[in-house]
């Protein structure tokens, strides 16, 4: 799967949930986790986060949203249950993606709401749990992005095997072929000047 993608919290107060997002993001190959405006206890984390994410994956911790930064090129996607919010399995996730989650009870705040790119829900009848809610997501991007063998008419599993990815010719065939092509037509505008 091409591009990266980095998941992360804001205010989020209970370091079970953030803990169980981190083990869950390292699992599904995260560049990096990040909170905002957090108040994470890594000791309490780690009950959950048995794989002790930040020994192993990029982790940063931005005191409010003046310090928020992102990679460039890197969009950014709320996970917030609002009105106008892409229903997840509708959305095509960016190559380049951070996703972030609100705290438990207050959701994503109006200002973070602003910075984001996009903005989706998961459609249920109601709020899940923070780290199920940031699995979805992960798993989700992977269905989406990663090579897979499709999905078969009826139950079961794959019928077909996963397609060979297809390349183009190497970069120096390219480069070859086209200054074939110019030396050739540089050659018919001779020989057509020769003639008149």
């Amino acid at each position: 799967m091409k591009g990266y993608f980095g998941i992360g919290v804001e205010g989020i107060s209970k370091a079970t949930n953030v803990g169980t997002l981190l083990r869950t993001a390292h699992a599904f190959g995260a560049s990096f986790v990040f909170t905002v405006r957090a108040q994470y206890n890594r000791r309490e984390g780690v009950q959950s986060d048995t794989s002790d994410t930040p020994r192993s994956v990029p982790t940063y911790h931005f005191a409010d949203l003046q310090d928020f930064r992102l990679p460039l090129g890197c969009r950014l996607v709320g996970v917030e249950i609002t009105e106008d919010a892409i229903e997840l399995p509708s959305f095509r996730h960016p190559r380049q993606a951070a996703y972030i989650l609100g705290g438990e009870r207050e959701g994503l705040s109006p200002e973070l709401q602003a910075r984001c790119d996009y903005i989706v829900k998961i459609p249920m009848r109601f709020s899940v749990n923070l780290g199920v809610a940031g699995s979805l997501i992960m798993y989700d991007r992977l269905i989406s992005l990663g090579r897979h063998a499709p999905r078969p008419v009826a139950e079961g599993a794959p019928t077909e095997p996963v397609p060979l990815p297809v390349f183009g010719d190497p970069i120096y065939k390219r480069k070859h072929r086209a200054k074939a092509a110019k030396a050739a037509k540089a050659g018919s505008h001779a020989k057509a000047a020769a003639g008149q």
